[in-house]
């Protein structure tokens, strides 16, 4: 498999074990990648900007090599070239590094996953909106014992 970087935009198909037949669409723009699959029977698209890949990422597999557009989360990676010519990789290496802008990932870079963000919630801490208007009530402060006391209301 060899994709020409110049020839862009392309379409072609790659593998995908979560998609069902196996297969997904991939159309390889210079600013985006659109992802084409279909989970079971739901159809989707994924857009995603080339400037939030990590890079043109080269990995070993068996006697070849492969060059893929590394992306954080490594199902939506996309195999580029795959060959086992060290010369012919290293030239397309270079050309898509330079099409997309990204850097070159070296093979032991791109096969780690990056580490989970923590999300924090901001909202868990605050106030509900109605709460916000009222003051906090202060029950160990001894100025306000004489809450406890019942008041006594006379109608007529």
């Amino acid at each position: 498999m060899r994709l020409d970087p110049l020839s862009l935009p392309v379409s072609f198909p790659a593998h995908d074990t979560r998609a069902d037949g196996g297969l997904r669409q991939i159309e390889l723009h210079r600013e985006r990648v659109v992802l084409h699959r279909a989970v079971h029977g739901m159809r989707m698209a994924i857009n995603v900007r080339v400037s939030d890949f990590l890079g043109v990422g080269l990995r070993g597999i068996d006697d070849a090599q492969m060059l893929a557009l590394v992306h954080r989360d490594p199902s939506l990676t996309i195999p580029l070239c795959v060959s086992s010519d060290s010369e012919e990789i290293a030239a397309a290496w270079r050309m898509w590094s330079d099409i997309f802008a990204l850097p070159q990932l070296p093979e032991d870079k791109a096969s780690e996953p990056a580490q989970r963000r923590r999300r924090h919630n901001a909202i868990r801490a605050r106030r509900p909106k109605f709460l916000v208007r009222r003051r906090g009530g202060d029950l160990l402060n001894p100025a306000n014992a004489h809450r406890g006391e019942r008041e006594i209301i006379a109608r007529d």
